[in-house]
């Protein structure tokens, strides 16, 4: 496929053009969002999400251009032939179906002339099973302990969207298993663990599609060793996820269960498959879990054949490029009005800024724009407290806002100011954007606020399992139509390579040293040398 290049479409070069119009003074935000109709004519309510984008800075002709974005560049096409099988993954020629994971339509999908989906589903099933006997007590620990503490051992997108998950639907755990992530290779991750849990009622879950990740290996390594020393047997301890036949499937090494991987499933697109199913249903129920898929399944749906103009991922995804190539805004910020979605911007952190964090196009050319965002993110009020300065006064950066009707606890209803504390929580929620927008005149210049600063508001019902797979998805197809309008492929992440490669040579330096204390580092340059040099200063 050759991707044709930004500048050579016609609408890139109209909406270069229109950026200019839209930097007038009289195109501030706080005259747009006067305009009769705003809310109604720059807001969508679909797939369990009401999005509100009437804070962005945009107008009809802006809309109407990024429209013509979308059918230059075929995003609904794509996006289409991505969830049916296509190898859209070019670099790698795979398909990229995290869709598939939580496909419950009963139709076949296929890849290579093969229908994927009895795979699929066999592992949806396998996972379902081995929950209901973890449950029951009818597998326990090699002490006959029934399980009280699961150790997800992983990283990236291994453990970051888990983690989102079964934070964000903690208050509906009621398995009593405690679940925790050791991800970081630092022996303080470890330590901190194994100081914390009992060993005996102890499941430790390994996920790595190729079992051969440096910094999960090693923890895995430290994990079997802490259980042997306690005297039990790894086996009646550890369940793996992972490719079938990768060292981690291998029947010579028994665990409790191996649960696969597959490979057009990459780790950043995997909590609905098996990386998230295993842990999610462990500590939610499969329930739980089946439910949270099928509330991704309804943003997936969406987002293939809802219209553009109602297509809520999309229109996200246009606005995105829109405040990244025509009005220079690098950054953007997450920030959800809910404690339980605190770990949601560290996941789609890695989820879009690995997935568009690209220099060339699918075909291997220079990209002759700038592609992909850095994100970050806290909870409000707590960000409010933090970096709000900055997104007021200082550099700008666009916001999601995200809001939650109706919380988990309704039954604490003190006032304060005469409000309740989720009515607080809503005055703030309401504010900051408009704030963001209309900005402040004053005398005293330090108190002046210059507004036009965009921002864009989501609406959930609630902290049901449907809404958080909703929401994941609406941020999974958001993260792929944006890639589809810059060209790039969004399913490869060679960028994280070159620092493993020379880690692999570090290492080999330092296990030289541990074999011979007299080694000396005269193979390495001058500046790793001292930084070896001083971590065996001791030894």
């Amino acid at each position: 496929m050759t991707v044709m290049k930004l500048n050579d479409i016609s609408a890139w070069k109209q909406l270069i053009h229109h950026a200019d119009t839209m930097n007038r003074p009289e195109k501030h935000l706080k005259y747009l969002i006067k305009e009769k109709d705003r809310l109604i004519n720059f807001s969508l309510n679909g797939a369990g999400i009401f999005y509100d984008f009437s804070r962005q800075r945009v107008d009809e002709q802006t809309m109407e251009l990024l429209f013509e974005l979308t059918e230059a560049r075929k995003l609904k096409e794509q996006f289409t032939a991505m969830v049916c099988g296509e190898k859209v993954n070019t670099t790698e020629n795979r398909a990229a179906l995290h869709t598939a994971a939580r496909n419950f339509s009963g139709n076949p999908v296929f890849v290579d002339g093969k229908n994927v989906m009895p795979e699929i589903i066999r592992v949806r099933d396998d996972i379902k099973r081995f929950a209901s006997k973890v449950h029951t007590g009818k597998i326990t620990g090699s002490t006959g302990k029934p399980f009280k503490h699961m150790v997800v051992i992983g990283i990236g997108g291994s453990y970051l969207g888990t983690q989102f998950v079964s934070q964000a639907l903690d208050l509906l755990a009621d398995k009593h298993i405690e679940i925790m992530f050791l991800s970081n290779v630092d022996i303080h991750n470890f330590g901190s663990i194994a100081s914390a849990i009992d060993p005996e009622a102890t499941l430790w879950i390994v996920i790595s599609k190729s079992y051969t990740t440096a910094e999960t290996m090693a923890n895995t390594h430290q994990a079997y060793a802490f259980m042997r020393e306690k005297g039990l047997d790894p086996a009646r301890h550890f369940v793996t996820v992972t490719s079938k036949g990768s060292p981690g499937d291998d029947p010579s090494n028994p665990v409790l269960s191996s649960f696969h991987m597959f490979d057009f499933i990459g780790g950043r697109y995997s909590v609905t498959s098996a990386v998230g199913g295993v842990p999610l249903s462990l500590y939610l129920g499969y329930d739980r879990f089946e439910r949270f898929l099928k509330g991704a399944q309804d943003m997936d749906l969406h987002a293939q054949h809802a219209p553009v103009e109602e297509n809520i991922p999309l229109i996200a995804a246009l606005i995105s490029i829109w405040n990244n190539n025509f009005l220079g805004y690098p950054a953007r910020a997450i920030i959800p009005y809910a404690s339980p979605l605190s770990k949601l911007a560290a996941h789609i952190q890695q989820l879009n800024m690995e997935s568009n964090g690209k220099s060339v196009t699918q075909d291997g050319e220079p990209l002759d724009e700038l592609s992909g965002n850095i994100i970050f993110g806290e909870p409000g009020t707590n960000a409010q407290h933090s970096f709000f300065q900055l997104a007021h006064q200082g550099r700008a950066f666009p916001i999601d806002f995200i809001g939650v009707i109706n919380p988990h606890f309704t039954q604490y209803q003190s006032q304060s100011k005469g409000v309740t504390n989720h009515q607080e929580l809503w005055s703030n929620l309401i504010a900051q954007p408009q704030a963001l927008a209309v900005g402040k005149k004053d005398t005293h210049p330090a108190k002046s606020f210059s507004g036009n600063r965009p921002s864009s508001t989501l609406i959930l019902n609630d902290l049901s399992p449907e809404n958080i797979g909703r929401l994941l998805s609406f941020y999974e197809a958001k993260t792929v139509f944006e890639a589809f309008v810059w060209g790039i492929n969004p399913f490869d992440q060679f960028g994280v390579e070159l620092g493993k490669i020379l880690a692999t040579d570090i290492r080999k330096q330092m296990a030289l040293k541990n074999q011979d204390i007299g080694h000396h580092f005269d193979d390495v340059d001058p500046i790793t040398r001292f930084y070896l040099e001083t971590l065996f200063s001791d030894k």
